[in-house]
């Protein structure tokens, strides 16, 4: 799971969608297929099963749980994901960047109280982490439906961070939340 933004939405152009957001996982790559950043094939089977050789040996190898929690989401296995990051959470309770990625799997498996606890406890370690203000205001806007919520979230992602193409996202969905009392663009429910 690389550091960008939760959802996948459908009406934006493909440079916020590849800069700003996360899921979106494409059919190959739930299969195990996927691609490497070089872009040759990967074979989510063979890495999982040689890092779960290396925690198994090492249960404190922090970089290695979190690889395999990164390879559970990136292989569609969201749930083991979940597990791998709170084995890496153990060993650093404070990692805003695992707190997220797990976050973003206790919203793909439907766990909306734990994703928004995640992404509150980032806020807690890093009151400026914009990520966690935009994942947060998504699942209070699509999955919790409390509107206030997620605008009170983007408010404050625009606040500090006011020209890059999220915050022209962010801007377009408070619109819409405050027009529509709903988002229509998440492809994520």
């Amino acid at each position: 799971m690389k550091r960008k933004y939760l959802f996948t939405l459908t009406t934006l152009p493909a440079v916020i969608i590849g800069s700003f957001l996360l899921l979106g996982m494409s059919s190959t790559k739930a299969e195990g297929g996927g691609q490497s950043e070089a872009g040759s094939p990967v074979d989510y089977r063979k890495r999982i099963a040689k890092v779960e050789k290396i925690v198994a040996k090492d249960p404190k190898n922090f970089s290695q749980w979190v690889q395999l929690g990164n390879d559970y989401f990136d292989s569609g296995q969201p749930e083991k994901a979940v597990n791998a990051y709170d084995k890496a959470l153990k060993l650093n309770p404070n990692d805003t960047d695992v707190l997220i990625d797990q976050g973003v799997c206790y919203k793909k498996i439907g766990r909306y109280d734990r994703a928004v606890a995640n992404f509150e406890k980032v806020l807690k370690i890093d009151p400026n982490n914009d990520q966690s203000l935009v994942d947060l205001g998504i699942v209070y806007a699509v999955d919790l439906e409390q509107p206030d919520k997620a605008l009170k979230a983007w408010n404050r992602f625009l606040e500090i961070n006011q020209t890059s193409p999220a915050a022209q996202q962010v801007r377009l969905w408070a619109e819409q939340l405050k027009s529509k009392g709903r988002l229509d663009s998440c492809a994520d429910k």
